[in-house]
């Protein structure tokens, strides 16, 4: 009886102590919408550690605040499973632990599946080490690295904690594929948001045109706030976080991506590198005397030092800004201005600079950003003594970019703008193992193309696709007729010697054809940077004036405006069946020629390429579906070749190609085949009627452009004319 009153008074004393302690374990409070998410600041700033061998106590970080849901079969307080079984630590905005401790060991099930915390840490695990060497062997001189790395590494993980839902899920479904962009289903559209719409939400309402033109990668030229009549055409910026206001607002922008997303549409946004405008923030307080403002550009009391780098460093334009300094009388020092005077050079030596250019480029990311092209990157590490071109840290902080984008937001592709010789191009691809750029522009197969509408001679052609052909098939081009730019002549001037071909000759044939100078040329373009003293003259002009609608259209010669329009189909045909994405100028897909209305504007009458980037002609647009017209003949073509190659596998980035011969110097011809299927593209660079002198033995081939059934020897080619052929293999 004793053991039993005492087991009663045992029990009695639980019971108190449990109803005494019954008001600390509070249930678990939902969040409402007025709680922020959990910001962790410290105040040093250390690098971030990912350990993993032991079981630390669980800190739960979410950007959502979602509440915590607990399922029990009973109402009693919920024991977390663990290694160790430690108490969960859940973090508050005191910084105070809540210990939850229970008699059962059931899990908790969080609603938001996505662990976005560990997803971070094992993304900058894989990185950190290399990231750390990278940076402080770019910035070894400097006394603070460490501070700034340490900076940058709390930065990062702030953008990837601000990046929406969505596109953490898009990341998350691209790491799974990395090779998405390497297929055969992306076809891209570069276009100016106001040549082609006027402003970001009349471009959200003409998504239903560019979906038709089978566009789901669409290249917006440069929109960020740029001072009028100093812009470059947007490439002079002057707040990297601020849209145009004519074009509307960052919110508009977000809009835009948002419901590009929703229609299976990749946007692309230029990120100019290599300088900001006199108008940015940073510049007018390195105008107002601010040291620490200066510092991120370079600046020059005398001449003595940028004499020195104006002894190597080539000019960019030298005649429209010739030079690569500006004198600023106010301050009575030198700025460095490789492009143009409103366009000052930053300096990456100074690791600030490089940190809030990264941050400036993943705030953009974070818009819905899925392609960012690097501009001008070859220019942005500047050392005396050299060009100032493609130098070695160049590449480090390429490197380092895509490091960065790997870790806070994966789904994004670097694009750069490499436009230099072949051998100073393919290094930008970084290596198997460490990789820069996912893609590049194909910008000599481009020039290499019209060099062969001129010369009607596809031998340089020839030799630069088979360049390319023998790259790794990590290599992924960015293909195209024309662009916003500029055609440069940067050929392989050291094979045209071995034919007798002198470089300032040949450019100076080249522009002369491609103007209209040279007798029976059906091409009409202008010059861009014409130096009569090197020949180094650019040319301007869109497509279709180039291949001879413009010409044959304005005499009335509908035989020639059916042969322009022909050739044009065709060279489009050759973009269009190479290695990699192609992507068509607005506009070319209806023929628009050239815009001269440019002249009559003072801001832009002293650079040509406005010549071919007129406003978008919707009244033309109209034809498409009018087979008498130039754009009912040229529309429904190129929706046809796109949908073919979006069909056959055999386009995919990463299928072998090769050139074979001819046996005809205007006749271009090369395989691409895999397991699946056969194809050989065959090109007429010339005005007559001809033979492909080919002989594959091995059956018969459909033109898939045609339909018609042929064997591939002895092929039969129209003036300016192409054929798809294509065999099954199975």
């Amino acid at each position: 009886m004793a053991k039993k009153r005492l087991q009663k008074k045992r029990e009695a004393a639980r019971a108190s102590a449990a109803q005494t302690a019954a008001p600390k374990a509070e249930p678990v409070k939902k969040a409402t919408k007025t709680v922020a998410p959990l910001k962790v600041e410290t105040k040093k700033t250390e690098p971030v550690k990912v350990e993993t061998k032991k079981t630390e106590a669980v800190k739960v970080e979410t950007k959502k605040v979602e509440p915590v849901k607990v399922e029990t079969k009973k109402t009693e307080t919920v024991k977390v499973e663990t290694k160790k079984v430690e108490p969960v630590k859940v973090e508050t905005k005191k910084t105070e632990t809540i210990k939850v401790e229970t008699a059962k060991s059931e899990p908790v099930r969080l609603e938001n599946k996505r662990d976005d915390d560990r997803i971070y840490c094992e993304r900058l695990a894989r990185h950190l080490d290399e990231l750390k060497w990278l940076y402080c062997e770019l910035y070894q001189d400097n006394p603070y690295v460490t501070m700034h790395l340490n900076d940058l590494l709390k930065v990062l993980k702030k953008f990837y904690d601000m990046r929406g839902n969505a596109l953490k899920e898009s990341d998350l479904k691209r790491e799974k594929d990395p090779t998405w962009y390497k297929r055969n289903d992306l076809t891209g559209m570069m276009m100016y948001v106001n040549a082609f719409a006027g402003t970001l939400s009349n471009l959200e309402s003409k998504l239903d045109y560019v979906q038709e033109c089978n566009v789901n990668y669409l290249h917006l030229m440069p929109l960020l706030d740029s001072p009028k009549g100093r812009s470059d055409g947007g490439y002079a910026v002057a707040d990297f976080r601020k849209i145009q206001e004519e074009l509307g607002t960052m919110d508009d922008f977000a809009d835009l991506t948002a419901a590009c997303h929703k229609r299976g549409i990749n946007v692309c946004l230029d990120f100019v590198m290599n300088h900001t405008s006199e108008d940015h923030e940073w510049a007018k307080r390195a105008r107002a005397g601010e040291k620490e403002y200066q510092d991120r550009y370079f600046f020059f009391d005398n001449y003595d030092i940028p004499s020195l780098y104006e002894q190597t460093c080539p000019e960019v334009f030298p005649t429209t800004a010739p030079g690569n300094f500006t004198w600023l009388e106010d301050l009575h020092k030198h700025v460095m201005t490789t492009f143009y005077p409103y366009q000052w050079d930053l300096n990456y030596r100074n690791p600030i600079v490089l940190n809030e250019m990264i941050f400036n480029m993943l705030y953009l990311a974070n818009q819905g950003v899925d392609i960012v092209r690097l501009d001008a990157v070859p220019y942005i590490w500047k050392q005396l003594g050299t060009n100032c071109r493609n130098l070695p840290q160049v590449h480090t902080i390429v490197r380092i970019m895509r490091m960065v984008c790997e870790i806070v937001c994966p789904g994004i592709l670097l694009l750069g703008e490499v436009v230099m010789a072949p051998e100073k191009v393919v290094p930008y691809f970084g290596t198997v193992e460490k990789p820069e750029c996912h893609l590049l522009y194909n910008v000599t197969t481009m020039a290499s193309t019209w060099h062969t509408v001129a010369t009607k001679d596809v031998s340089l052609l020839r030799r630069q696709l088979d360049i390319i052909s023998n790259l790794p098939g990590d290599c992924v081009f960015q293909n195209y007729l024309r662009c916003h730019d500029d055609i440069g002549w940067g050929l392989d001037y050291e094979y045209l010697e071995n034919f007798g071909i002198q470089e300032v000759p040949h450019k100076k044939y080249l522009n002369d054809f491609l103007t209209g100078k040279y007798p029976d040329s059906f091409a009409r373009g202008e010059l861009y940077n014409d130096d009569p003293r090197l020949g180094d003259a650019r040319l301007c002009g869109t497509t279709a004036s180039l291949c001879g609608i413009e010409r044959f259209g304005f005499e009335g010669n509908q035989e020639g405006v059916d042969r322009a329009v022909r050739y044009d189909i065709t060279l489009h045909a050759f973009m269009l069946s190479q290695s990699g994405i192609p992507v068509i100028y607005s506009g070319d897909e209806i023929g628009q020629v050239n815009d001269y209305t440019y002249k009559d504007d003072p801001e832009k009458a002293d650079d040509s390429r406005y010549l071919h980037r007129g406003n978008f002609d919707w009244k033309l647009a109209e034809n498409r579906h009018d087979p008498t017209t130039v754009q009912g003949k040229l529309f429904p073509a190129l929706d046809k070749l796109e949908h073919i190659r979006t069909s056959h596998g055999v386009f995919n980035s990463n299928v072998p190609f090769h050139t074979i011969d001819t046996w005809d110097n205007s006749i271009l011809a090369f395989v691409r085949e895999n397991d699946e299927e056969k194809f050989i593209g065959i090109y007429n660079f010339s005005e007559n009627n001809k033979v492909a002198w080919i002989n594959e033995e091995d059956g018969m081939y459909t033109d898939l452009i045609s339909g018609r059934e042929l064997e591939a020897k002895g092929v039969q080619i129209p003036a300016f004319g192409c054929y798809w052929l294509c065999r099954s293999k199975k």
